[in-house]
């Protein structure tokens, strides 16, 4: 059987897309290049379907969630904070599995980051 090899793009509409390009950039240290390729760094990615009337996602009307893995979660939430992005004030624990925090992007958008065990 054929399989899929890893995620190969992640694409958002956007009022302004330069302005949210630029915001994943300066915001998150999301290099992508002109084009939109961005080269990650190794480590798992997390496929999971949700019950459709999750909360989890923030608003109702969010169909995905972008997650990023991070190193250190209170240092990107601090400097999210210091850049004036829309940061949850909660972050959450999974024994085993790591640590998550939120931040809003400019377009609504709600991020999940999360901190690998």
């Amino acid at each position: 059987m054929e399989r899929v090899l890893g995620i190969g793009g992640y694409f958002l509409r956007a009022t302004d897309p330069a302005a949210l390009t630029a915001w994943y950039r300066d915001c998150l240290g999301l290099d992508a290049d002109e084009n939109g390729l961005w080269q990650p760094g190794a480590g798992p990615t997390v496929f999971a379907a949700f019950a459709a009337d999750t909360d989890y996602f923030g608003s109702p009307t969010q169909q995905t969630m972008l997650n990023f893995r991070v190193r250190d979660l209170d240092a990107m939430l601090a400097q999210l904070r210091a850049k004036g992005a829309a940061v949850a004030a909660e972050t959450q624990e999974m024994a085993g599995v790591g640590r998550f925090g939120w931040v809003t992007d400019p377009e609504g958008n709600r991020i999940e980051l999360w901190q690998p065990a």
